[in-house]
């Protein structure tokens, strides 16, 4: 079983700097999918993104053996793959066809769901400002992806799946962390994701340019990476407590949009990301004292 020796304030500073760092990483997987989106189909880029993953892990299996694999929560393994893998497909199609802030808005918008989940769930402690901050955020969602721009349509409806099945992803996570390290949890999300979306991708099979294959890659290696912090994270906080520091994924996606595709905010969508990063720092006091403290460095 995992210990975390460091004070709690400590941990929290850890967890989130950890999930602001992966979702750095996302938003810029985000737009190697987009790019890659423009030839290939969804579901090939569903599986290159789980088959690269597997290959970060080979020295491990090569250095622990089995016994980096072996585990008594494998039904908790499978549960949260199938979970991600189904969020994953609604969330890379919304990158295909949304602007990239409204798509990161989807994804990202799972801490709405993430306390009420824990607190089913992991029997996790919920507090009124966690409620606050969650509809807060939720109106900043509303705003960011309005009606004229498909927050009605099937669309939207992917994308608000896909969210949903993110926070449960997210709250299984969490409960793994208890006895698995986060290795170990990416390692089977990849193998279980990477056998279930070879079905679907082997009726889109075609040989890829170089160009299609290094933006698979690059995206596939990011996803990973950035799977290991946000697990790494929730190994040392409670997700209710942290989870809206992932909404800062919109403001990076924005950042992308504008310098690669020229998407601009109009004003309705910068009133709803500023409410949104104001959730991030009504959800809990002590998130607002270490995002300062953070920020002094």
């Amino acid at each position: 079983m995992m210990h975390n020796t460091s004070s709690p304030s400590t941990a929290v500073s850890k967890a989130l700097l950890c999930l602001m760092t992966s979702a750095l990483l996302f938003s810029i997987m985000g737009v190697c999918i987009r790019f890659a989106s423009e030839t290939v189909d969804n579901p090939t880029v569903v599986f290159f993104r789980n088959t690269v993953g597997l290959f970060i892990f080979i020295p491990m299996l090569f250095k622990q053996g089995l016994s980096f694999i072996k585990t008594d929560k494998l039904w908790m393994h499978t549960w949260r793959s199938v979970v991600g893998l189904a969020a994953m497909y609604g969330f890379f199609y919304a990158i295909a066809h949304l602007k990239l802030s409204n798509a990161m808005v989807f994804s990202y918008s799972s801490p709405i769901f993430i306390p009420l989940i824990a607190y089913f769930f992991l029997k996790e402690k919920i507090s009124l400002g966690m409620i606050i901050a969650a509809v807060v955020g939720l109106i900043g969602v509303l705003l960011v992806a309005k009606p004229d721009q498909g927050m009605f349509n099937a669309l939207s409806v992917i994308g608000l799946g896909a969210c949903f099945l993110s926070a449960m992803a997210f709250v299984t996570v969490r409960a793994l962390t208890s006895t698995e390290p986060p290795e170990r949890i990416v390692f089977y999300f990849c193998i279980f994701g990477t056998l279930i979306s070879s079905i679907p991708m082997f009726w889109h099979w075609r040989i890829f340019t170089l160009k299609e294959l290094a933006l698979l890659i690059t995206a596939g290696l990011l996803a990973n990476i950035s799977q290991l912090f946000m697990s790494y994270a929730y190994s040392l906080a409670p997700a209710g407590q942290i989870g809206p520091m992932n909404y800062i994924a919109i403001v990076f996606a924005g950042i992308w949009g504008f310098i690669f595709w020229h998407e601009i905010p109009d004003m309705f969508s910068i009133l709803g990301i500023s409410i949104i990063l104001i959730a991030i720092l009504a959800c809990n006091p002590m998130i607002t004292n270490k995002v300062r403290h953070l920020l002094k460095f």
